[in-house]
Order: C-alpha cells, then structure tokens, then sequence
C-alpha cells in the first residue's frame, strides 16, 4: 500500500481527506506536514494524533530540507498547503505568491529528486475565470484569472504542468468547484452564513447576491482525490464537479430556512473588485474515465453541514475575529 505525505492537511478539505483515508485503512501511512497558518486548526485532527499509521510535523513546504525528509518515504504527495481566501488576497497579495506559487515550487522540486509514484496538486476552478450563463469550462480552456488568489493557483498550476513535461514528474492536477461540509473555516460563505445567523448577525451578500456557484461535498471531492491517486492518468488535469449550481442569495436564504431564522439577516454590501459572476466546471473527463460521481445530495448535506456547526460551537467560536465576520472583510488589512 502506498504511504501519503499530505501538506496542509490541517485545513478543510486536507483534514477531511485524511479521516477518509484513516477510516478506510487503504493507505500503509500518512504524514501530514502543515504549517499551522490562519486556516489550518489543531482540533481538526488532534483525536488521531495517536492514531498508529499517521504522523503530523509541523513545518512549512518552502523549507527544502523538512520536506526533502519526509518525500524519501513517500510514494504519493498530495498538496493541499494553499492560502486560499480571495478576500485575503485582495489586501495582501505577497503571501499568496509565496504559499501558493515559492511552495508549490520547492515540493516540485524536491519530488523530481524523490521516488514518489505520482503528485496529486490540489487546484481551484477560479483558475478559468467567470463563465458565461451558457458555458462551462473544460480542462483545456484558457486559464483566465480575476484574483490575486487565483493567478497564484494557476502559477502553481503551470508549474506542475511544467514539471511533467520537462521533467516525467507523474503529477495530476484536480480543480473542484466550491467544497463544504464540516470543518471549514468561518470565513468562507457557507460556515460564515451560519455562524453569523446561529449569532444573530447579519449576512453579508457581495452586490446583488447573485454570483452562482457550484458545490460539491467535501467527501465526494475526497474520494475523487482517493481515484486519482490509484487510477488517474499522470501528465492530466481533472475538473471535479457535482452540478449543483446556486446563487449565494440562495444559499443564504437556505442556511437561514434550515435555522429557521428570518429572511432579513441577510445584508447586501460593495461588491468586492474583480469578483466573477460565474464557476462552472465540465465534470466529464473524471467521471468518463476514473468512474466519479458525487455520491450526497445537495440539500441533505448543507443540513448535515448546518447541524455540524450548531452542534461544535467550541470549534469554531475560538476562530472568530472582527475581520472575519466583516461584511467587507477584502477591506482589511490582514
């Protein structure tokens, strides 16, 4: 079985895919090395921190020789490390070029020089920019970026690209449309809407609140990062997508219906600059050839994910801050 080396793995979507694996038992180990930066929480993974067969370090990928030790075991690097929020980097774009571009970077680097069996880079659909109303982007559409944010992911996407073609690295990259689910930080939408109704606070909509978007489960995301692992074509970009496409009024005026909360929490604001109207991701390659497809139901994993949050105050209550329940938090200074 293969042994993982996991970067980020304290975040949503990385300590989400590493209880997936530990629960299914069909990886040999797993090393998670994060550097415990904004997004990432201890609590996310600290039950299994005795658990035999996986192992945390502390530490940050751009250190060559820390991760140079830990990819000589390793067969399969998954790279989640990422600074990820758009509105973070609207008012500090440097730490994005460094985390998501210099890290991305020195793991590639280290990996051509290792033996690892394939390199799983963990993208983002915002790399293709807004879609029309009457388009979906495939994997060999132009990358067209809006953000600070996005123009690092797909720096970093280039280079991993880059690294196959000069190099034979065995790298496959994923771009999924908007995760959720349980452990996501308050200041993306979904935990941020419930975490402000459950508060009483308003919820902040950019203009109109009638930017689409299309969610996906985190599991299912999971197990599509699990099928690229065992089946994906090295060399190869996946779009991952579950079809459902909403407007955030809608999934705010969901969230408030499920906590049964008025309508009138909700707060239109400025609109942030460069903000894309539209995601939306041709899913057919991945579900063609590696056999994905979403497995949860929208509607009955937003309840899920609401009753997460409700019933684990103590997580997220201690990650709160002024600027992150800001109606305009791309405003502040981080």
């Amino acid at each position: 079985m293969d042994r993982l080396l996991v970067t980020g793995g304290l975040g949503f979507i990385g300590s989400n895919f590493i209880r997936f694996v530990l629960e299914k038992r069909n990886f040999a180990a797993v090393v998670n090395v994060d550097s415990i930066s904004y997004g990432a929480v201890r609590q996310n993974l600290s039950d299994l921190a005795h658990l035999e067969g996986y192992h945390f370090v502390k530490g940050d990928i751009a250190d060559k020789r820390l991760v140079a030790k830990f990819m000589q075991t390793a067969d399969v690097v998954i790279n989640f490390a990422a600074e990820t929020h758009v509105d973070r980097s609207i008012s500090n774009p440097g730490s994005f070029l460094g985390s998501n571009v210099h890290g991305t970077f020195t793991l590639l680097e280290t990996a051509r020089r290792s033996n690892i069996t394939k390199f799983i880079h963990i993208s983002t659909d915002e790399v293709y920019g807004s879609a029309s109303s009457n388009s979906t982007f495939k994997e060999t559409d132009r990358l067209q970026t809006s953000s600070p944010y996005s123009a690092s992911k797909a720096a970093a996407d280039m280079f991993v690209e880059s690294y196959h073609k000069t190099y034979g690295l065995p790298t496959v990259t994923l771009r999924c449309t908007n995760n959720f689910g349980p452990r996501q930080f308050p200041e993306k939408f979904i935990p941020k809407a419930i975490i402000s109704a459950l508060l009483r606070r308003k919820i902040p909509l950019y203009g109109d609140g009638m930017q689409v978007r299309d969610w996906v489960y985190v599991l299912d995301f999971c197990r599509a990062i699990e099928l690229a692992i065992q089946k994906g074509e090295t060399g190869t970009v996946y779009n991952v997508s579950a079809g459902n496409e909403l407007p955030n009024l809608e999934i705010a005026r969901r969230v408030l219906k499920i906590l049964r909360k008025p309508p009138d929490l909700i707060q239109f604001v400025e609109d942030r600059p460069g903000h894309d109207f539209r995601y939306s991701l041709d899913s057919t390659r991945i579900r063609d050839r590696l056999g994905w497809q979403p497995e949860h139901n929208f509607s009955e994993a937003l309840e899920e994910t609401v009753a997460w949050y409700v019933n684990h105050e103590s997580w997220w209550k201690p990650l709160l801050s002024r600027k992150i329940l800001s109606p305009t938090p791309w405003k502040e200074k981080w």
